[in-house]
């Protein structure tokens, strides 16, 4: 998920317990707030943000588990035994295909033979059971920090002039060849260094062709597989220190410069003509306006683009759930998008072991987005009694439902 690093696969200490899956599975659904005006649970779009019924009670499921159909039959059996009713699968983790596209590469752990598509399958053995099933699309986060992708069609290698630049290396790179393999390298060698800060390569949120890219899978999907929900993660900037590429920067330019007296613009051409920083150094406020921009614009793009085609298909994103954070630091202002009937269900990842602080973190989210929220628990941060104690908080506060990270 957003702001997590995956490792190995842990086991699943706060669910799959016998006494903790029996607690959930017959635990007490509580109403929900709804907006004025509005059915408790339906966003704007029509598609329902609970099941009928009750609230939704999901996994977040890596694409680690969606390799073979053993673990897929696996993954349905205990999440249906469990008293869940939603599974949130990975299909594009970092620019690859765990399902059958013609767009990107099929994901280079699936190890069933034939042909095997993970989604497909999903679709038809969770269904069977009674459970919704979203796609789960990472955004911007196309690699990792480890060796880059076999498959030269894979985007970081087909198209390096599509990825985001760390200011750190802007200036380094402002001449560089992306076809050059140094300069993906580069990109692969300081997140690795910063790992600790950023999770590996992202695609530049700004480049028209980075969202027309995304858009086409997303649709890909929509149209061809008969999926509950999509699921936005990881449509968001890494952090400030992103994305400072040429092209964003040259973008930024063109952008703001109609905005600036003839003496502003005149002074800030001189000093662009020294340092390709200089517009984005004297206009900070701006800077973090347009950024945001991208991000929201790419969310509404997106959403409008499915409901068109697949008015009944919910659609989600996993988000900071620190709002002032996700604003002002990954330019991630989903407030806003709820607010303008851009997505139908925001699912903050309140990730902590602090029960007042996940409380805190819900009720904030609540307040924004009443009757249309998932509360994200970090299962792997707690016990199973702590696990537990934050789903009957969300609940209390007024969650539509959970999610727990993760399955796996």
């Amino acid at each position: 998920m957003s702001g997590l690093r995956y490792g190995r696969r842990r086991r699943m200490r706060a669910v799959w317990g016998a006494a903790g899956l029996t607690i959930l599975a017959g635990c007490t659904v509580v109403g929900t707030p709804g907006a004025p005006g509005a059915r408790p649970g339906v966003p704007p779009g029509g598609a329902e943000a609970t099941p009928p019924g009750g609230e939704v009670r999901a996994l977040w499921v890596v694409r680690s588990t969606m390799t073979s159909a053993p673990e897929i039959d696996a993954l349905v059996d205990r999440a249906a035994g469990a008293g869940f009713n939603t599974l949130i699968v990975q299909v594009r983790g970092r620019g690859d295909a765990f399902y059958d596209s013609a767009l990107e590469p099929r994901g280079e752990t699936i190890t069933e033979a034939g042909g095997f598509d993970p989604l497909a399958y999903t679709l038809e053995r969770a269904h069977a059971r009674g459970l919704q099933v979203h796609a789960w699309i990472n955004t911007h986060l196309v690699w990792g920090t480890g060796p880059l992708p076999q498959d030269p069609a894979h985007l970081v290698r087909a198209h390096p002039e599509w990825l985001a630049v760390p200011r750190r290396l802007a200036r380094e790179l402002w001449d560089a060849d992306p076809r050059d393999p140094a300069f993906v390298e580069a990109l692969r060698r300081d997140a690795l260094e910063h790992a600790d800060r950023v999770e590996g390569i992202y695609t530049s949120p700004s480049d028209p062709r980075v969202k027309a890219w995304i858009q086409a899978v997303w649709l890909d999907l929509a149209t061809r597989y008969d999926v509950d929900g999509l699921h936005f993660d990881y449509v968001r900037f890494p952090s400030g220190e992103y994305d400072f590429s040429r092209g964003a920067l040259e973008r930024f330019r063109r952008w703001v410069t109609p905005r600036l007296s003839p003496t502003r613009r005149n002074a800030l051409e001189e000093a662009y003509a020294r340092d390709p920083l200089a517009y984005v150094d004297a206009l900070p406020g701006p800077w973090a306006e347009f950024r945001r921009a991208q991000v929201t614009g790419l969310v509404r793009w997106i959403y409008h683009s499915v409901k068109l085609r697949r008015p009944d298909v919910l659609v989600s994103a996993a988000v900071f759930a620190d709002q002032d954070d996700a604003f002002r630091h990954r330019f991630q202002a989903w407030p806003a998008w709820v607010e303008e009937g851009i997505l139908d269900v925001a699912v903050p990842m309140a990730y902590t072991s602090d029960l007042d602080r996940f409380r805190c973190l819900v009720r904030q989210g609540v307040a924004v987005a009443p009757g249309r929220l998932w509360a994200g628990i970090g299962a792997y941060l707690n016990t199973t009694e702590g696990t537990l104690r934050q789903i009957e908080t969300a609940r209390r506060e007024g969650a539509a439902g959970f999610v727990l990270f993760s399955y796996d």
